[in-house]
C-alpha cells in the first residue's frame, strides 16, 4: 500500500499510512491488525486535532516534497501535537524544528518525539515564529487564513532561496487573495491538494473545501 493510500487492514479512529514502513495513527492499534509497518502512535495531548481535514492534506503534501526534493532543514510553525515534524524526522529529514506559542502543543510534541526516539532529530520551542534565525529547505505552516495573511512576508523569510513553503487552514475560497500576495514575492503554486466537502442539506454553490499548498519560487526570484 503506498504512502497516502486507504488501508484496508481493520483500523479505528485516525490513522494515516506515512510510508511502506510506517504508519500514523492516534491510538494503540487492535487485534487483528497484519500490517508489519512500524506504528507511530501519535498523541495529541489536546493541541490541534489529528482529524482535521488540513493534516491529511498537509501529510500528503509532505510526503511529495520529499520525494521531490532532499529537505535538511525544516521548520513547522504551529506544530500542535507535532505530527508533521514527527513525519518529516520520520522520512529522513535530519533537522526538524517545531514552533507552538501553546504550552500544551509544545509538551504533545516532545512527548510524542521522545515515545518514537526521535527527539534527537525534533527540537521543539515555545514561542514566537519571530524568534527564529536562519534558513530552512522547507516552511510547513497550518495555520488559520487570517494567520496566513499576516505571515506571508515571515514565511517567505525564513525559506532559503530554493527553499519550499507548505501551506494550509484555508479554504478554496480563500486562495485567490492569498495566492496573490505569494506571487508578488515570486513563489508559485509547485502543487494543490483538495478535501472537498458535500453535504446534501447545503446549497452547491457554497464551498467549505479545505485546500492545502506546496509553494515555490519562480526562477530567478528573490
Amino acid at each position: 500500500m503506498a504512502a497516502g493510500q486507504p488501508c484496508h487492514q481493520p483500523l479505528t479512529g485516525w490513522w494515516y499510512p506515512l510510508s511502506e514502513q510506517v504508519l500514523l495513527t492516534d491510538r494503540p492499534l487492535q487485534g487483528g491488525f497484519s500490517d508489519r509497518r512500524q506504528v507511530m502512535v501519535i498523541d495529541s495531548g489536546g493541541a490541534f486535532p489529528l482529524g482535521h481535514p488540513t493534516t491529511r492534506l498537509c501529510l500528503d503534501l509532505l510526503v511529495y516534497a520529499l520525494a521531490a526534493a532532499p529537505v535538511a532543514r525544516l521548520v513547522e510553525i504551529g506544530c500542535g501535537s507535532g505530527v508533521l515534524c514527527l513525519a518529516a524526522a520520520a522520512l529522513g529529514v535530519p533537522r526538524v524544528l517545531g514552533l507552538d506559542i501553546a504550552a500544551k502543543a509544545v509538551k504533545a510534541t516532545r512527548r510524542n518525539a521522545r515515545r518514537h526516539g526521535l527527539a534527537g532529530t525534533v527540537q521543539v520551542i515555545q514561542g514566537s515564529s519571530h524568534c527564529l534565525t536562519g534558513a530552512f529547505d522547507l516552511v510547513v505552516a497550518n495555520l488559520p487564513n487570517e494567520v496566513q495573511h499576516e505571515q506571508v512576508e515571515h514565511l517567505s523569510d525564513l525559506a532559503v532561496s530554493s527553499g519550499r513553503l507548505l501551506l494550509s487552514g484555508f479554504r478554496e475560497t480563500d486562495e485567490p487573495a492569498l495566492l496573490d500576495h505569494y506571487h508578488r514575492r515570486g513563489w508559485h503554486l509547485a502543487k494543490r491538494a483538495v478535501k472537498y466537502f458535500t453535504h446534501p442539506e447545503l446549497p452547491p454553490a457554497l464551498n467549505f473545501n479545505w485546500v492545502a499548498w506546496l509553494l515555490a519560487t519562480f526562477p530567478g526570484s528573490t
